[in-house]
């Protein structure tokens, strides 16, 4: 029997879960916890109106209090599953598995018996480029794998850093990602040799770059997820800046442009969703890295990172365009961003038929 092809899913795809990590006092959160306990309570809500939420804990105790502080907000308990494992921290877009799928990764079909559907890319987990301690992260797919939270899978261990904020596909053969990011990785390997292994590895037939492109207050080295995403396999919602004054705007300008030059596979430009520019953020003399394009998509939703800002309404009409089909909803994530982060990068989607 012919194996099917693995396939990289877009986000936009079915999914069984969420899966996230709760806060605790051993991680960095500690000097601001229970701001941010309040952003995971609203997300574990929002989440579990359309599907399950995984939630990582670190030991009984964490749990027994994650629990409290969900059913004391009436979140839909029905719809929570704790996990017990170590973790340094809980942006699990970056340290969480990248799942690839057989064929059309229909969870009634099967691939022979005892076959997996699903193949877990298990990248090295590097904190950004040595920048914090990450040896519990990089551990994290290995560990879940072990305690078997994923069905019909098998897991591919791959020494090469890789986060994944720093991808997004259309689940057709598309990547996007950001040069920046990939080179501060790999200094020593070029363009060519860095999108022929990104291509092989997630199975993607072109990798499309961006050249342009930060937020100030960003830690990963210009991921895509803050910048630019597919809404649909020829629509692009990108993170802009009408504020000619602002220190972003050359940059973010110049990324619209990239953007714009782009080809869908058929040779025809993107449908492009520009959101727009929040007001700045400034945490004892800081820029926080406020963008809307970190939104997290979900079964009949899009997760809206808000921040408190008048541009939060307009952000969610660009979403509502961009996503006609799906409910938006809006999650206060001002308390992330203190950690150069937000809604996308605390999350990582498991598709349908990957949760055991």
């Amino acid at each position: 029997m012919t194996r099917p092809e693995l396939r990289f899913p877009a986000e936009w795809e079915s999914q069984s879960a969420i899966l996230i990590a709760w806060p605790h006092a051993d991680t960095d959160w500690a000097e601001r916890l229970g701001e941010v306990e309040e952003t995971y309570i609203a997300l574990v809500a929002a989440i579990t109106r359309f599907q399950p939420a995984v939630i990582c804990v670190a030991d009984a105790d964490v749990e027994t209090y994650a629990e409290m502080r969900l059913r004391s907000n009436r979140v839909d308990m029905e719809r929570v599953r704790f996990v017990e494992v170590g973790y340094d921290d809980t942006w699990l877009r970056d340290s969480g598995p990248i799942s690839l799928m057989y064929g059309d990764g229909d969870p009634g079909a099967t691939h022979g018996a005892g076959s997996p559907r699903f193949r877990l890319l298990d990248f090295r987990f590097t904190g950004w480029g040595g920048k914090f301690e990450a040896s519990r992260d990089d551990a994290l797919v290995g560990a879940l794998d072990e305690i078997r939270l994923f069905a019909n899978s098998d897991r591919q261990v791959i020494d090469f850093a890789l986060e994944g904020g720093a991808i997004d596909t259309d689940g057709q053969g598309t990547l996007l990602t950001t040069w920046r990011c990939l080179h501060e990785r790999h200094p020593d390997l070029d363009r060519d040799q860095l999108g022929t292994r990104l291509a092989d590895w997630l199975r993607q037939e072109r990798v499309l770059w961006l050249d342009h492109g930060y937020l100030e207050g960003d830690d990963t080295d210009a991921h895509v997820d803050t910048l630019a995403r597919f809404a649909s396999v020829d629509s692009i919602v990108y993170q802009a800046c009408d504020d000619s004054d602002d220190s972003h705007h050359a940059e973010l300008t110049a990324m619209g442009a990239e953007l714009a030059a782009l080809r869908t596979r058929d040779g025809r430009p993107y449908r492009l969703f520009p959101l727009p520019w929040a007001r700045p953020i400034v945490d004892d003399g800081r820029r926080l890295a406020a963008s809307y394009a970190n939104f997290l998509i979900v079964n009949g939703a899009v997760l809206m990172p808000a921040y408190d800002d008048p541009a939060d309404q307009a952000a969610a009409a660009v979403l509502a365009q961009a996503f006609p089909d799906r409910e938006i909803v809006p999650v206060p994530c001002r308390p992330l961003i203190w950690q150069n982060g937000s809604l996308h990068c605390i999350t990582m989607q498991l598709p349908a038929g990957l949760l055991g």
